[in-house]
C-alpha cells in the first residue's frame, strides 16, 4: 500500500493500527519524513500480508483515520537478486551493510542467510535483494560493491537473478 497522510505526531501510528485490527502482518515500513510534499503531506509505503477478504475493512479503517490510499495491491519489488558475502562481517556491521541497501527506498534485503563458523574466522552470508526494476537493482547493487571494497569483503554476484 501507498499512504498519504498529515506530517503531525502520532499519524503514522493511526495508519498501522488498523492492520493489526484486521489480522494483517506488517512486513516493512518506507516512511522517509524529508520527502514532505508542499502541502505537508507524506507518503508511506507499507508492504503487508493480509488475507484479500479483510481488504475492505483495512480500507475503511485506514480512511477512517482521515489517512488517504494512493495505491493498494501493486507487487513493488519485482526484481530479485542473490548475492554472497564472504570475510568479517559481523565484524564490519552487517546492520549497516543491510540499512545501506534497505534505506534507498527502492531495494530491501529480504532474506538473509549466515555462516559464522568461529569467531576468528571469516563469515559468509547469502542475501536476496528485492527491488522496484532493474534500473534500481543496478543502483543496489553498486551499494553493495561499495560496502564491499570499503569494508574488504569479497561479493560473488549473481547466483540467481529472477524478474
Amino acid at each position: 500500500m501507498k499512504l498519504e497522510m498529515k506530517d503531525a505526531p502520532g499519524q503514522l501510528v493511526a495508519a498501522l493500527k488498523p492492520i493489526s485490527e484486521v489480522g494483517g502482518n506488517i512486513i516493512a515500513v518506507i516512511h522517509q519524513r524529508d520527502e514532505k510534499s508542499a502541502t505537508g503531506v507524506l507518503s508511506v509505503q507499507i508492504v503487508l500480508e493480509l488475507p484479500e477478504s479483510r481488504l475492505p475493512d483495512l480500507v475503511r479503517l485506514i480512511k477512517d483515520q482521515g489517512v488517504s490510499i494512493l495505491r493498494i495491491g501493486q507487487e513493488r519489488l519485482l526484481y530479485k537478486q542473490t548475492v554472497m558475502m564472504i570475510g568479517h562481517l559481523m565484524h564490519t556491521d552487517l546492520g549497516d551493510t543491510v540499512d545501506r541497501i534497505d534505506c534507498t527506498g527502492f531495494a530491501e534485503v529480504t532474506e538473509l542467510n549466515m555462516v559464522m563458523p568461529a569467531i576468528n574466522q571469516v563469515s559468509s552470508a547469502r542475501i536476496v535483494i528485492r527491488s522496484v526494476n532493474r534500473r534500481d537493482m543496478d543502483q543496489a547493487l553498486d551499494i553493495l560493491r561499495g560496502v564491499a571494497k570499503e569494508k574488504d569483503l569479497l561479493l560473488v554476484e549473481p547466483l540467481e537473478e529472477i524478474a
